[in-house]
C-alpha cells in the first residue's frame, strides 16, 4: 500500500477558564480574528474558518459529535458516549521519527484482533489557534485494529485502523467517496488514523471465574 503518515504540529490546551472564556461561532469570527492578529484571508484565518463551521454543521445521521477545547470537555463528551462508570483505553498511531513517515509503499506485516468497541469516540486534532479537537462516534457499526507495517525505508508503523461498515447514511460529498470512486451504501469504508489523533474506548470487561464443584 502506497501510504504517508506525515506530522502536524498542534496547539496545546489552554486552562479550562481561559478556552471556555473564549467565544467559538460563526457570528464571532470577526472578533476572533481581531483577537488573534489574523485576517480572514490568511491560510491561519481560513482555518479557523474551516474548524468553526465544522464544529457548528449538524451531525450526520448516527453521529454524535463535540468539539472540545479542553481536556475536561474531551472526557465529559468521552463520558457522554461511552459510560462515565467505565474505564477507558487510548489508542493512536505510532510513528518511528519525530518529521513522520514519507510517502512510500508499506508491505502489511500483521494485523491485530479486532479491538474490543461496542462504543468508541475519535478525537481528531484541528488547526486552530489554541487546542481543539473534533470528537465524534458513529453508531453505523465499526470494526478497530491494528495494523503492523513495513516501508520501503525500514520504518516501522503500527497503524490505527478502522472500518465504518454501513457507509449508506454518510454525506455522499465527502471527498473520500470520489477519491475511492464509490457511492455511500457501496461497500465498508476503512482508513488509518494519521499521527496524533486519538481513539477511546472501553477497556474489555474483566471475565469472573466460574466456581467449580
Amino acid at each position: 500500500m502506497t501510504l504517508q503518515f506525515p506530522i502536524r504540529e498542534y496547539a496545546k490546551f489552554l486552562p479550562r477558564k481561559v478556552a471556555d472564556d473564549i467565544p467559538f461561532s460563526k457570528s464571532q469570527v470577526p472578533s476572533l480574528l481581531d483577537l488573534f492578529s489574523l485576517t480572514k484571508d490568511s491560510p491561519q484565518g481560513q482555518d479557523m474558518i474551516d474548524v468553526i463551521n465544522q464544529c457548528e454543521f449538524p451531525p450526520n445521521k448516527g453521529e454524535t459529535k463535540a468539539c472540545p477545547t479542553s481536556l475536561e470537555s474531551m472526557l465529559e463528551f468521552v463520558h457522554s458516549v461511552i459510560g462515565s462508570e467505565t474505564n477507558y483505553s487510548t489508542h493512536s498511531t505510532s510513528h518511528p521519527t519525530p518529521s513522520g513517515a514519507r510517502l512510500q509503499n508499506y508491505t502489511v506485516l500483521d494485523i491485530s484482533k479486532d479491538i474490543y468497541a461496542p462504543k468508541w469516540v475519535a478525537c481528531h486534532p484541528r488547526p486552530y489557534p489554541y487546542a481543539l479537537y473534533y470528537c465524534h462516534y458513529l453508531d453505523i457499526g465499526s470494526k478497530i485494529f491494528k495494523v503492523l507495517l513495513k516501508g520501503e525505508d525500514g520504518d516501522i508503523m503500527n497503524a490505527l485502523g478502522i472500518c465504518h461498515l454501513d457507509t449508506s447514511d454518510m454525506n455522499p460529498n465527502h471527498f473520500i467517496f470520489d477519491l475511492l470512486g464509490m457511492k455511500p451504501g457501496d461497500a465498508p469504508l476503512c482508513h488509518f488514523f494519521p499521527v496524533k489523533h486519538i481513539l477511546w474506548v472501553p477497556r474489555p470487561p474483566v471475565s469472573t471465574p466460574v466456581a467449580t464443584m
